[in-house]
């Protein structure tokens, strides 16, 4: 594995929370909290990760959950994202391991166009979903393609997340005050594989 890609796990393991950015601007940011929680080294023979997003005020009932698995490029770093299917069920995974534990390769399926791709630029990581369009997101009702912008320092965690309509482009859901700006809280890097 190279340099990057250790040094990308490295940063990424962790929870983060946007609590500053909530703080100070409350009506355009709910408090939310991000996990990565590395997976066992078997589970993808390498570097895996569950992630959670969820509400401050709601930590038992994630509002998005998903599987990761980093793949060395050379000059980039892929980052395959899976759903699991019975989502709920491992709901609190970041916190308790007991929980982590009950992921299997059965309970996860591809997400097929909603790869990410992360090249590193100095002290950070620029990533965004891989090219295409093709990450398609339902929400209301309507058919959209995800746009992603990320942003991973040592200690920080900056995400633009928004949802385009296929056929004008236009945005139809997604933070209209900016990027979310998460502060990492706690490691969990010590749980990565040597």
């Amino acid at each position: 594995m190279n340099d990057d890609l250790i040094t990308l796990a490295t940063w990424m393991a962790g929870g983060f929370s946007n609590y500053q950015q909530a703080a100070a601007e409350p009506r355009m940011f709910a408090h939310i909290r991000v996990f990565f929680r590395p997976l066992p080294v078997e589970f993808f023979a390498g570097i895996g990760f569950y992630s959670e997003q969820v509400y401050d005020y709601d930590l038992w009932n994630p509002y998005r959950q998903g599987v990761h698995r980093l793949v060395d490029l050379g000059d980039r770093i892929y980052i395959e994202n899976y759903s699991l299917k019975e989502a709920l069920l491992y709901a609190g995974a970041a916190r308790e391991l007991s929980i982590l534990r009950t992921i299997t390769s059965d309970s996860i399926e591809r997400r097929n166009g909603c790869s990410m791709v992360f090249q590193r630029d100095g002290n950070r990581f620029l990533g965004g979903v891989e090219p295409g369009n093709l990450c398609l997101v339902g929400r209301d009702g309507n058919q959209t393609y995800l746009v992603s912008e990320v942003e991973i320092t040592e200690k920080t965690w900056v995400s633009l997340d928004r949802g385009l309509n296929p056929d004008t482009h236009e945005q139809v859901w997604g933070s209209e005050f900016g990027p979310l700006r998460f502060e990492k809280c706690q490691s969990f890097a010590d749980e990565l594989p040597n």
